[in-house]
């Protein structure tokens, strides 16, 4: 966008409402903590609206046996095992997607949907670089809910043709496109790099939280029908498409405060509230509430920077190849997770002695059945228990960022997950079937190690990296990017699933195998940067203490003057001129 280009954007008219009631303005920190909740909030509709394909799939192509228990584990209606009233639903499946080949046409409506998303990503990153946050991102999410509304409406209009829902798919994917960039870019614009990484590795529990209110959503009204799963998160999200035209202040300088990021004004994480007032412009305000002396065009007067540009910025490219397998694997457990859950092969019942073996065939139980502790799963509960997963990401997530913050090593952390994520994801394959705990415990850890790097990178490196020093904070790339490392990594968030699809035919041993190699890929992709920081961290000069702090901010002021300290607090106590001896 050009420098000259003026348009004025308008205050939130939420806002606006609440601060004709209150008679006053808010605080920049109130400001704050309203972009964390709404953008929190946003992205986690986004997620929520993306989970119920992932617990439907068991239920469009049913598995031929299933043998019902006596009691169920381990809480009442949160973990049931089947029941005919879930028996009768999955009988006949939904055409087309109940035929020999249905295992591969669900990895095509993964892939159409999350193809069209990272496509839409490059594109919308420049968009969101260029118009007003706001409604850009009301816009994607309102269009998104339509169409996974729509998707849902298949089953009450008794659609069977494979076109339409993979339409449907894919156009949602494009409205995706639009969530991430535009969240972590209003994120960017309102916090500095000061502990970016905790804030935004407990920020990004919205991911996850997202994840399981969607499966809990889409489960829960399962058997009223899988459309249902459907209509429900899609209305979620155009609830928070509205929220977000509300309530959503996605820049600083359009309600009056300085920017984060510019050349002119301090670090915005290491501001206070009051030195955010004095920037404000210690202006009175109108009948309107709008500061006076404060330009209302602040925010689009900056260019924003190409494609070309922000992949020149160092550490965009490697990030984005690591995001690619990073991706490549969370995704794969995020769409197929709660079909593993429900109809994996259970090998631990091929291994048992054959007089335990025959007294299961007395039972008639399948050995190609999912049996968790020797209890089976149904479609509702496997969904349920793959929330797990989740928690375990949101905890990794706050990890990641935590540490990444106290070392500040972005690439070492976020390695060394990827790389402890590969004995996790084989501890769960192997052992996972030996009881319920045992499941849960492996499936929080790998879930933990698979969504940290995930986390890590797509927010605090995509917001380091989009105010990097190289950009001399004339130029807004946060959205940029965001988008480019968001993107990359969608490419393999679309690949993922998809060759799933096609391995699980073969048996889940070879999905596994594709995700341990590409957490291993993602690790090393990131090996110079990993080198880069050991480097610096090794050549980097011991910090002074607060007593030669003080030291070389007096002899600054006065090379004459001499400086006494306690040992024992490293404080000063008294200030001598040698001039005058």
């Amino acid at each position: 966008m050009s420098r000259g280009y003026e348009t004025v954007r308008s205050t939130p008219p939420g806002i606006l409402l609440i601060k004709s009631i209150r008679g006053k303005e808010w605080r920049h920190r109130t400001y704050r903590y309203v972009v964390l909740l709404i953008t929190f909030i946003a992205y986690a509709c986004y997620h929520a609206s993306r989970k119920p394909s992932s617990i439907v799939k068991s239920v469009m192509d049913p598995h031929p046996k299933q043998i019902i228990g006596e009691n169920p584990w381990p809480v009442g209606e949160i973990f049931v095992k089947e029941d005919s009233s879930i028996n009768r639903t999955r009988k006949g499946g939904w055409a087309p997607f109940n035929g020999t080949d249905a295992t591969s046409k669900l990895g095509e409506i993964d892939v159409a949907f999350l193809a069209c998303y990272s496509m839409g990503m490059y594109v919308a990153g420049h968009l969101g670089d260029t118009l007003d946050l706001r409604l850009f991102l009301t816009s994607g999410m309102i269009g998104s809910g339509i169409f996974v509304v729509l998707f849902g409406m298949g089953y009450f209009w008794d659609i069977h043709v494979f076109w339409f829902y993979l339409l449907m798919q894919m156009i949602a994917g494009l409205f995706q496109a639009t969530g991430w960039p535009s969240v972590v870019a209003v994120i960017g614009n309102w916090f500095g790099k000061r502990k970016r990484g905790l804030i935004m590795g407990v920020w990004n529990a919205h991911t996850s939280v997202g994840n399981i209110s969607g499966s809990l959503l889409a489960a829960s009204v399962l058997d009223s029908g899988w459309g249902w799963s459907f209509i429900l998160p899609g209305l979620l999200i155009i609830l928070g498409g509205i929220i977000v035209f509300l309530f959503l202040p996605a820049y600083p300088e359009d309600i009056g405060f300085p920017c984060p990021h510019s050349s002119t004004s301090s670090v915005c994480g290491e501001s206070t509230d009051e030195e955010m007032e004095v920037g404000r412009g210690n202006s009175e305000l109108s009948a309107t509430n709008t500061p006076i002396n404060v330009p209302r065009n602040g925010s689009v007067s900056r260019r924003s920077v190409g494609l070309g540009q922000a992949c020149l910025i160092p550490g965009v490219i490697p990030f984005a190849f690591c995001l690619f397998f990073t991706k490549l694997v969370a995704y794969t457990f995020l769409y197929w997770l709660p079909f593993y859950i429900s109809q994996t092969d259970n090998k631990l019942l091929d291994a048992r002695p054959k007089s335990l073996a025959s007294f299961e065939d007395d039972k008639a139980i399948d050995a190609s059945q999912s049996a968790i502790g020797e209890e089976y799963m149904s479609v509702k509960s496997a969904g349920n228990l793959s929330t797990l997963f989740d928690v375990g990401g949101i905890v990794g997530g706050i990890l990641a960022g935590y540490i990444s913050d106290k070392l500040n090593a972005r690439a070492i952390i976020a390695a060394s997950f990827m790389y402890a994520a590969i004995p996790s994801m084989l501890l769960y394959r192997l052992y996972g079937s030996i009881s319920q705990t045992l499941n849960i415990v492996l499936m929080m850890i790998a879930g933990l190690f698979v969504n940290g790097p995930y986390a890590l990178i797509t927010t605090a490196v995509s917001a380091d990296l989009g105010t990097h020093k190289s950009l001399r904070g004339d130029s807004r790339a946060l959205a940029t990017v965001t988008a480019i490392i968001d993107g990359t990594g969608s490419v393999g968030a679309a690949l993922g699933p998809f060759l799933t699809g096609f391995l699980s035919t073969k048996g889940w041993n070879a999905v596994f195998t594709m995700l341990i190699v590409c957490a291993l890929i993602a690790g090393l992709l990131l090996s110079r940067l990993v080198f880069e920081e050991i480097t610096e961290k090794m050549c980097k000069p011991r910090p002074l203490s607060r007593a030669e702090q003080s030291f070389a901010a007096v002899q600054h002021l006065n090379p004459f003057w001499e400086i006494k300290d306690d040992n024992k607090t490293g404080m000063a106590l008294q200030i001598s001129d040698l001039s005058k001896n």
